[in-house]
């Protein structure tokens, strides 16, 4: 399933060769935000083959003041021009592993924590695709250029300009993702006012997880440029559809994909069904990384096909799992739950480590579900032993803090960091007074 990709040498000829004046040296914190050191393209060698220090003490999560000291090893295989600047003076960006002084794996780098579990499936001779479609919504600005939630249109699913208002943002940012290496299968007007989708081509699970930081990135960026606020907040306006981040995911061995069964139930294989039940074993704690911000619970509520239900089905999209309908090499499991707040790195390699988990423990995930589970009752859904995602950061949180498997898995250095910051997050929001309350209850109590 490998690609052809840039090395070291490829690089330093690129960066000579177009010119290039400035290297901007990419990595996520442990909660996802995209951090950047910039540095002149004639140091390109010393870059790639030394990396560059960086103060870790002020980046969220990472080390301690006495203990400050990191380092970035770019990754040549990441290059990439930036097609939005100034084409007389070119700028690039690589993305980076992040290392102690000394060249070893800092423990709390997410894209270190993803290639460990990447390397977890590589032991048993598997390697994980992901294909992620990511919604955001376009906003307008105000007169002082902050962001509003006045949706940039009116228009609904698959709708044209010129209903379509956001049609020239979004073919803007497509032109600039293909610039950059991306592969677009398709982008379009989703079911909210002011809400649009871009997918791109599945592939390997670390590559995914670049584009994904990637494509927030140029979203937001090209939007700017363009007079707008793009947003991958889940829930930013009450009554209307979220943005979820459905994450389609399969393994191949020997360039084969091992979900596929001919001759089984549903054409899907035991490792595919194995696979399945150890996400629905782990759902609950995963939701923490997969849908880590409060509002994250907004979305994951009943109405407007949200996958609020630990089980999976075929042309159901009620549930958390759903099967889409192609077979043989497009054969793949669609986790319809998180959102694109998420840090890719961490929701993908949580959700690897879920399934492999499931393979390697033979996970029965039970029957499909192909009924409507917004129509059933509680009576119905414990019944048939059906659990419900959590409904609240602070649920989410607890569920990880009891799950053995993906605690140890994650580290205790992301872990302890994650949730120290995620619960002032749940504590700030707890104790605020919000306009609802005071409409609902200032006049009566």
């Amino acid at each position: 399933m490998s690609e052809k990709q840039l090395t070291r040498d490829d690089v330093v000829k690129l960066v000579h060769d177009l010119d290039v004046k400035l290297l901007h040296l990419q990595f996520t914190d442990i909660l996802g935000g995209m951090k950047n050191v910039g540095i002149p393209g004639r140091h390109i060698e010393s870059v790639l083959d030394d990396g560059v220090l960086f103060d870790g003490s002020s980046i969220e999560g990472f080390v301690r003041i006495e203990e400050s000291d990191m380092r970035l090893m770019a990754d040549p295989a990441t290059f990439s021009i930036l097609p939005w600047k100034d084409s007389s003076c070119k700028e690039a960006r690589m993305i980076c592993d992040v290392t102690t002084p000394d060249g070893r794996p800092f423990a709390g780098d997410p894209r270190g924590f993803l290639k460990k579990m990447i390397a977890k499936a590589h032991k048993l001779g598997l390697e994980m695709m992901a294909g992620p479609e990511a919604e955001f919504f376009l906003f307008e600005r105000d007169e002082q250029g902050r962001p509003t939630t006045r949706t940039h249109d009116k228009a609904g699913y698959f709708d044209l300009a010129p209903v379509d208002r956001g049609e020239f943002a979004r073919q803007q940012i497509v032109t600039a993702l293909e610039a950059m290496g991306f592969l677009i299968e398709a982008s379009h007007h989703e079911c909210g006012f002011g809400q649009h989708e871009i997918d791109f081509k599945y592939a390997d699970a670390l590559k995914t997880a670049d584009q994904v930081a990637t494509f927030r990135m140029v979203v937001k960026t090209v939007a700017m440029n363009c007079g707008l606020h793009a947003t991958f907040m889940p829930k930013p306006v009450y009554g209307i559809a979220g943005s979820g981040m459905h994450v389609n995911q399969s393994l191949f061995k020997n360039g084969e994909n091992i979900f596929f069964d001919e001759k089984a139930p549903h054409q899907l294989s035991e490792t595919c069904l194995h696979y399945i039940g150890g996400l629905m074993k782990h759902a609950r704690a995963f939701t923490a990384f997969t849908n880590p911000i409060v509002n994250s619970y907004k979305r994951l509520v009943p109405g407007h096909e949200a996958p609020l239900y630990v089980t999976w089905a075929e042309k159901n999209r009620s549930p958390m799992i759903r099967i889409p309908a192609p077979r043989g090499k497009s054969t793949r499991v669609e986790v319809r739950s998180p959102d694109p707040s998420c840090n890719p790195y961490l929701a993908i390699g949580l959700m690897l480590c879920a399934g492999l988990d499931g393979i390697e423990n033979k996970i029965d995930p039970g029957p499909a579900m192909n009924c409507n589970l917004y129509d059933l009752n509680a009576e119905d859904l414990e019944k048939r032993h059906i659990e419900t995602l959590p409904t609240s950061l602070e649920e989410a949180l607890q569920a990880f803090q009891e799950d053995d498997l993906l605690r140890e898995a994650v580290g205790r250095h992301i872990w302890s960091q994650f949730q120290t910051a995620k619960y002032q997050e749940w504590d700030a929001y707890r104790t605020q007074v919000h306009p609802w309350e005071l409409d609902h209850y200032l006049g009566i109590y």
